[in-house]
């Protein structure tokens, strides 16, 4: 087993993993405070797209780390003797360009303007996050089955049930969006028309509806954070 201590790529991938954690939560906390003043009908609309802006630049923060969390967990393992051979060496630099190949998409979505390349770009996304849902989910029902999963003989459905946090991580960000769908227009009616009941409720029904979620990504992060640290029923010492 590879150490932790001194300038070791395991060392340098802890290091990313924790920096990731806590981006990931702060800038989560920043989006969520930024919503309750969108809420306030009795703000100016001024005041409330400040808020809007505010929480739509704070929340590119979780949205890379959500990306490099998987990259920097592999590399985890990848820097670890019982995980060299699977994840290392070409591999780990494919799971890395792919990586940051879904990175620029994610900016280029946020960035994206009105046209047919802005719309290829946020459906390739889509698409990405329901197949990477998948593909996590296939790979951690095959680890939980079977008895040597990917050639490890250390037991590690502890990092099986990390993996499932993850895609449920990126699903729970899927269903957000599915939520939020109605406040674009919600607040384009705001914006140009002004404040009624139906855009208020409108507005307050979706970022309400979305809050499930948040706090199921807040909870799953730090399930897989604890079953990274802990490991439980791994036979690895």
């Amino acid at each position: 087993m590879i150490g932790t201590h001194g300038w070791t790529l395991h060392s340098w991938a802890i290091l990313l993993h924790i920096v990731l954690f806590a981006y990931w939560l702060g800038g989560d906390l920043g989006v969520f405070y930024s919503s309750r003043f969108i809420l306030k009908p009795e703000l100016s609309a001024e005041a409330r797209g400040i808020a809007v802006k505010i929480m739509h630049v704070v929340d590119m923060s979780p949205r890379i780390c959500l990306v490099l969390f998987l990259p920097s967990g592999i590399t985890l393992m990848a820097a670890d003797d019982l995980g060299r051979d699977v994840f290392g060496g070409w591999r780990l630099a494919a799971v890395w360009t792919l990586a940051l190949g879904w990175l620029w998409l994610v900016i280029a979505d946020y960035r994206r303007r009105p046209g047919r390349f802005g719309v290829l770009v946020h459906r390739t996304d889509l698409a990405v996050r329901i197949g990477l849902v998948a593909a996590l989910l296939g790979a951690a029902a095959y680890t939980f089955a079977a008895d040597e999963p990917f050639g490890v003989t250390s037991n590690p459905k502890w990092l099986a049930g990390k993996v499932v946090a993850y895609a449920l991580c990126i699903a729970g960000g899927l269903m957000i969006r599915v939520k939020l769908r109605p406040f674009g227009a919600a607040w384009a009616t705001l914006v140009s028309k002004g404040s009624d009941p139906a855009v208020e409720r409108d507005i307050r029904g979706a970022v309400q509806g979305s809050i499930p979620y948040v706090l199921a990504i807040w909870t799953l992060v730090v399930v897989a954070a604890l079953l990274g640290v802990v490991k439980p029923g791994t036979t690895a010492y």
